[in-house]
């Protein structure tokens, strides 16, 4: 048995294994076919297992160079300058990988530019994080970014027939399907579930029922992706928000990260249900939800686990009314009926001397000029689609004092009225 796990034996040599080239720049892969010229400088953005560190070892092999690399978590400013001054001495150029390259802070950043500008070296700079929020605007108008997806449900096939052919391992289709969407776009990942596998079984035989209980016992969902599982633990994760149970809400919303689900799926139910179901009752919920895109947009995963977590406990907590939202399809419903009913005249504009001539913003009150900053007895809507409101708070959390409001409102309409 070989000790060099399964990813690193079947790590692609070529740009024709590579798993996802094809989503690649064409003009980039061209490039590195061709094999000649300045080697690149790049940033390789994107998330784990999808090949950034491959694609690197690739360039090194496309080039007529001296590989090095170095990760950012061990190494800082002395081991980049011991890479230089070798560099210096050396007739061909040398490619420097740079691993994790986003947790170098910008002085460390800064050491790199004049030797990537001379072309002492040819940087290539890894990161599952953004780069225009963690590396400096310098080092990035020296480089190229090249984005780098999760492995697609193609790309991920491939994998998976590679390991098991290396492994003489013989899945079904519906195991081989477990498998790859447990890894959720990872390669790496992928692989080294099907090596952990084989290790458990022990030459048994393989069913899918070894399969899933693996996977469960592993600590790794079966969560489907597209399918039916996917729209009914989504539908348990709403359900619980709504009914104001934090603690399922959690479960439900971490167990969809943890099968594989993208987390920003995740953050936009969030910021639907901050709209639909909780509304004017608590107005923040929305601000917490938006500022929860925001913040993972920034820091990624996974530390994104924690205002996503904030996020989920916060809105199932909070009081709840979806009057906005039933207004909503009222509003429609009365544009569905009458769309093209005329604007009334107090209510239009008159920029010229024609239009006022014509009436048009004749009788309209200025509410500012008005006690209360109100003008009781006014109509906003066209006519004949007045009647029942659109718009009905509920007495919970800060809707209840909208209503009072409202309801304050119609009592100065009704006392302008009767005067």
């Amino acid at each position: 048995m070989s000790k060099i796990p399964l990813a690193e034996r079947l790590r692609p040599t070529s740009l024709e294994e590579f798993s996802g080239v094809e989503s690649l720049d064409p003009s980039f892969v061209a490039q590195l076919r061709a094999g000649k010229g300045r080697i690149p400088s790049v940033i390789l953005w994107g998330p784990p297992g999808c090949g950034k560190t491959t694609l690197a070892k690739l360039i090194g092999r496309m080039y007529d160079c001296e590989f090095v690399e170095l990760s950012a978590v061990l190494a800082g400013v002395k081991d980049v300058r011991e890479v230089v001054e070798i560099a210096r001495g050396r007739e061909k150029p040398t490619l420097l990988l740079v691993d994790e390259i986003h947790r170098f802070n910008k002085g460390q950043q800064d050491a790199f530019l004049p030797h990537v500008e001379a072309g002492t070296i040819a940087l290539v700079g890894a990161t599952t994080e953004n780069p225009s929020f963690f590396l400096t605007a310098a080092l990035l108008s020296r480089c190229r970014v090249i984005v780098l997806k999760p492995l697609s449900v193609e790309a991920l096939e491939g994998v998976c027939a590679r390991g098991e052919q290396e492994l003489r391992l013989s899945l079904s289709a519906d195991s081989r399907k477990l498998f790859q969407e447990a890894c959720g776009g990872d390669g790496r990942r992928l692989l080294n579930l099907l090596e952990a596998f084989n290790d458990s079984i022990h030459g048994k035989k393989v069913d899918d029922e070894s399969v899933h209980q693996f996977l469960k016992s592993a600590g790794v969902l079966a969560y489907d992706r597209d399918g039916e599982e996917h729209y009914n633990i989504a539908s348990a994760f709403i359900k619980s928000l709504r009914g104001s149970d934090a603690d399922a809400a959690l479960y439900w919303g971490f167990r969809m990260l943890e099968g594989g689900e993208d987390p920003r799926f995740l953050i936009r139910r969030l910021v639907i249900f901050a709209a639909e179901d909780i509304g004017n009752a608590d107005p923040r919920a929305l601000q917490v939800a938006v500022s929860t895109l925001q913040a993972f947009e920034l820091i990624g995963l996974p530390e994104g686990r924690i205002p996503i977590s904030q996020c989920i406990a916060y809105l199932a907590t909070a009081p709840k009314s979806n009057r906005s939202y039933t207004a909503l399809h009222k509003a429609l419903n009365a544009v569905k009926h009458n769309p093209n009913a005329p604007v009334p005249m107090h209510l239009r504009n008159a920029p010229t001397g024609l239009m006022k001539g014509l009436g048009y913003g004749d009788g309209y009150v200025y509410p500012h000029d008005q006690p209360y900053g109100y003008a009781p007895g006014v109509d906003y809507l066209p006519k004949g689609i007045g009647g029942r409101p659109f718009y009905e708070p509920s007495d919970r959390g800060n809707e209840k004092t909208i209503g009072e409001r409202m309801e304050w409102l119609k009592q100065v309409t009704a006392k302008k009225a009767a005067s």
